[in-house]
């Protein structure tokens, strides 16, 4: 069995636990990767569903937007509940009640016959998603002593990776052989697999000491990110900002969310405790965590229509161009910590910053013949600079809080990351609205017969305007071609707005996140800084390794977990 050392002596994790902690790891991924898989589904589905029925739902762009938002927001906002009543009733069983929730989603997901229906269906794969994800994160933190950590949340990271690249081409090979639903039933049997997994290899985990639960803080949580992002989203529909219905909602979405930061900071039993953020390397993790997941999810949503609407390639060519991603966060997601031992994690974060805002600005100087080479070699170095910022700032932000509150720190992880992300959708997607609008509305004006009415609606999108252009037969083409220049242009001004965010990203963390000089040379690097006082986080350690112990002498009965329960004893 192996022991980490902060100042004193750590006792590591029960040998039963320990010698199957890569079996759990492997479970915990299973289930982490049915969450992404979905997402990363969604977005090769997308042009699909916008086509007219029956080979779609006829979605604008403005429902696909709150087709991926939708299950984001709802997930965000439930997320600090989710993370609580893993602390407190059990991980394991949150875990499993997610994932069974998310199968029953899925499937009438698959069946909606309306984007209405499916909006309203990816909210409820929302909840379950919310008590899957920091689920795995948590048991992850107590079934692996510290030293290992950084190693396992390497590999966690990784998963996410792998199924942001298995997602489009699974989706690709279901759309050209079954209808846009099958990318949802895809999940039921993953689903499957996942529950047997978690009942049979991963233990029980739980706060002693949990806190209350915080209703009017999750309600506050998910009005106001529903304010302010329908608020966005309809800006951009419109291409008018300051329409009163847009000021009105997302005016109303700020002040909620303030009005929750002033109720988290009196409430004694809070769903965020916002004492976290006193610490500024905790903060900038956190911000690390939250822009890189805005500028890239922006991104993500319009590089679909980029390679199929605008080059023509299919869903399933769509996701092979994802497989350089996924090798690059494969490979490097778990070697990121050996970077951060080296330079540090300022250093390896601000460069992760860096290598994404100078991958965004790259895409400037693609049009529609730009050899599709490229894009795959950007999405690689994209990949290894995410990698390099998700894992040292996800270890940074765990080790910075005790073992017992590991699934309020997952859940704190992961807000700041659906947030960040269905921030970039909206806002991003707004500004690809609102610039492709702009440049179409004069060649639309040109069509000969289109109401006003038709005339919005078409200029929504690209997919839209494609569709009055094949209605046109062949004197659409030039309409056509008219589309794709002013997508390419709505593009460029789109990237510039994800390449700036993630500028704004290096700043933080170059400014607020710890140097190398600031780890202690008696402590294990941990790849992220772990920022908790040592007397606090080792009596924290203690009194979760005393009621690892009790489950261990519960479970085997074994003279060592008893003998492990009086060392620990005697240290404290």
């Amino acid at each position: 069995m192996t022991e980490a050392s902060t100042g004193t002596a750590r006792t590591p994790v029960p040998e039963s636990v320990h010698r199957r902690r890569w079996a759990i790891l492997a479970a915990l991924m299973l289930s982490l990767l049915i969450v992404v898989l979905d997402n990363s589904i969604l977005n090769v589905a997308m042009k699909t569903i916008a086509s007219p029925a029956p080979t779609g739902l006829g979605a604008t762009q403005s429902q696909l937007e709150w087709a991926i938002n939708s299950y984001t927001l709802v997930f965000a906002g439930l997320l600090f509940t989710s993370g609580l009543l893993g602390d407190r009733y059990g991980r394991k069983k949150t875990l499993l009640f997610g994932l069974t929730l998310f199968g029953v989603g899925s499937i009438l997901a698959g069946l909606s016959d309306s984007p209405g229906e499916l909006i309203a269906y990816r909210a409820l794969m929302g909840v379950g998603g919310a008590f899957v994800m920091p689920g795995t994160l948590a048991i992850l933190m107590n079934v692996f002593d510290r030293d290992e950590q950084p190693k396992a949340i390497g590999l966690w990271s990784g998963g996410v990776g792998l199924a942001v690249a298995i997602g489009p081409i699974t989706g690709g090979v279901l759309l050209e052989h079954f209808w846009w639903g099958s990318v949802f039933m895809v999940n039921v049997p993953i689903v499957i697999v996942a529950l047997t997994a978690m009942a049979l290899l991963v233990p029980e985990s739980k706060d002693p000491a949990p806190g209350r639960l915080d209703p009017l803080g999750v309600l506050l949580t998910v009005v106001g990110l529903v304010l302010l992002v329908y608020g966005i989203i309809k800006g951009g529909q419109s291409a008018d900002f300051t329409d009163p219905e847009v000021l009105l909602t997302t005016g109303g979405g700020l002040v909620v969310l303030i009005g929750f930061v002033f109720h988290e900071r009196r409430s004694d039993h809070p769903a965020l405790d916002v004492r976290y953020f006193r610490d500024p390397a905790f903060s900038a993790a956190v911000a690390a965590i939250a822009l890189v997941f805005f500028a890239l999810m922006g991104v993500t949503f319009f590089m679909v229509f980029y390679t199929q609407s605008v080059r023509g390639y299919t869903p399933l060519q769509t996701g092979l161009l994802m497989l350089p991603l996924a090798a690059s966060q494969l490979f490097f997601s778990p070697r990121a910590r050996l970077v951060v031992d080296r330079f540090g994690i300022r250093a390896t974060c601000t460069g992760g910053m860096v290598v994404i805002a100078v991958t965004m600005a790259s895409l400037l100087l693609f049009d529609a013949d730009t050899p599709i080479w490229l894009l795959a070699v950007l999405f690689f170095f994209q990949a290894a600079g995410m990698a390099h910022i998700m894992t040292p700032a996800t270890v940074a932000v765990m080790q910075s809080l005790p073992r017992r509150k590991a699934g309020s720190g997952s859940a704190v992880n992961n807000i700041f990351r659906q947030v960040g992300g269905a921030l970039g959708v909206a806002l991003l997607g707004s500004l690809l609205s609102t610039a492709y609008r702009r440049r179409i509305d004069g060649e639309l004006a040109d069509v000969p017969g289109l109401t006003e009415g038709a005339r919005h609606a078409a200029g929504e999108s690209i997919e839209a305007t494609l569709a009055v252009a094949d209605r046109l037969g062949p004197a659409g083409r030039a309409l056509a071609e008219r589309a794709d220049e002013a997508f390419v242009h709505a593009m460029h001004v789109t990237v510039l707005g994800s390449a700036a965010i993630a500028l704004l990203g290096a700043i933080v963390v170059a400014l607020f996140l710890p140097g190398k000089e600031r780890a202690p040379e008696s402590e294990q690097s941990d790849g992220g800084g772990a920022t908790a006082s040592a007397e606090s986080e080792d009596a924290a350690e203690n009194a979760d390794a005393v009621e690892n112990v009790d489950a261990a002498e519960s479970a085997d009965g074994t003279e060592g977990a008893r003998r492990e329960r009086d060392s620990v004893e005697a240290e404290r």
